[in-house]
């Protein structure tokens, strides 16, 4: 089903400049949109390809108007990004059917478990003994939610995702490892989503806890009792570790591992491939990963860090002297 322009801007707002009855057949990249498809601009890096495009239609940014104009039709937003992802919203709820409530019949839900009539539980899933689920959540195939664990509303977990598997925890003894039972749980609050195959471990004694509108991607892992605050976001590969908390509006890059025990502040953001060890109080942007290079330049430099702390204290011993002469 085709969504007319003038549709579009009637739900989502925008400044069009165009005709209001052209019909949109798709969305697409800028790159590889056609007649009959529409494609935003938000990455003014990416100008170029503008008046290359034959999309129907383009949305842009204030800054670009006139260029766009002189394309053809587009819709000019204060945050292109935003408006493709609230016109991809609105396409799937044009196109998609909706969610089902209910328990898919493949689906095991424990009799002790407490599942809102308006959540959908899907195939296959395993829904055990005092689980709550809030209502409009959705749990895709194959997710799992542990005993006791807590989901709230309108959230979304994808295919593969298990919550509340116990926490990796052992005790050494007589050179083998004793169990120590993960006796918390976890606790999620509203409008989380959390992506296809991602873990998140229940906790030792309190509970790993996941405040509203955290988003997760796929294949992350989540230790016992870590704490993630609000409206924060993790790209795919990450883990944390036990017992640490990440504070509220945080964005983590992908394959970043972050150590256990310690305490991120708010509004960090952490590239993609970094290594959290330590404490992050203060907010900022924080990067730290060794370049990519060509394997004989990277072994160069390599072997020039192992040499860095005699390097200092041969530093260190040359200031001395000079300090001496003077």
């Amino acid at each position: 089903m085709a969504l007319d322009l003038g549709s579009i801007v009637d739900a989502l707002g925008g400044d069009l400049h165009g005709d209001r009855s052209v019909r949109i057949e798709g969305l697409a990249a800028l790159a590889t949109a056609g007649p009959g498809q529409i494609a935003f601009l938000a990455n003014l890096k990416l100008q170029s390809q503008l008046a290359l495009s034959t999309a129907a239609c383009v949305i842009v940014g204030p800054a670009l108007r006139e260029v766009a104009q002189a394309r053809g039709a587009c819709i000019v937003a204060d945050d292109p990004y935003l408006y493709y992802a609230r016109l991809t919203q609105l396409w799937k709820r044009a196109h998609a059917p909706a969610v089902p409530a209910g328990v898919h019949p493949s689906a095991v839900v424990d009799p002790e478990a407490v599942v809102d009539p308006s959540a959908w539980i899907g195939p296959l899933c395993v829904v055990e003994r005092g689980v709550r689920i809030g209502a409009g959540t959705v749990l895709k195939s194959r997710v799992t939610i542990g005993e006791r664990c807590t989901v709230g509303e309108r959230c979304t977990f994808e295919a593969g995702a298990v919550i509340g598997s116990d926490g990796f925890g052992f005790a050494p003894h007589a050179g083998r490892w004793e169990k120590i039972e993960q006796l918390g749980a976890v606790r999620i609050g509203n409008d989380v989503d959390v992506g296809a195959n991602t873990c998140i471990d229940r906790g030792t004694l309190g509970d790993t806890v996941i405040e509203d509108g955290v988003k997760l991607d796929n294949l992350i892992q989540i230790a016992h009792n870590v704490r993630i605050g609000k409206y924060s976001a993790m790209a795919a590969c990450s883990a944390i570790a036990g017992s640490t908390t990440v504070g509220e509006h945080c964005t983590i890059g992908g394959a970043v591992s972050i150590a256990g025990h310690i305490a991120i502040a708010d509004h960090v953001h952490i590239g993609g491939g970094a290594a959290v060890t330590n404490n992050i109080k203060k907010a900022g942007a924080y990067g730290g990963i060794f370049p990519l290079d060509e394997f004989g330049k990277w072994e160069k430099a390599a072997a020039t860090l192992r040499q860095l702390p005699s390097l200092r204290e041969r530093l260190r011993a040359l200031e001395r002297l000079v300090a001496q002469g003077d």
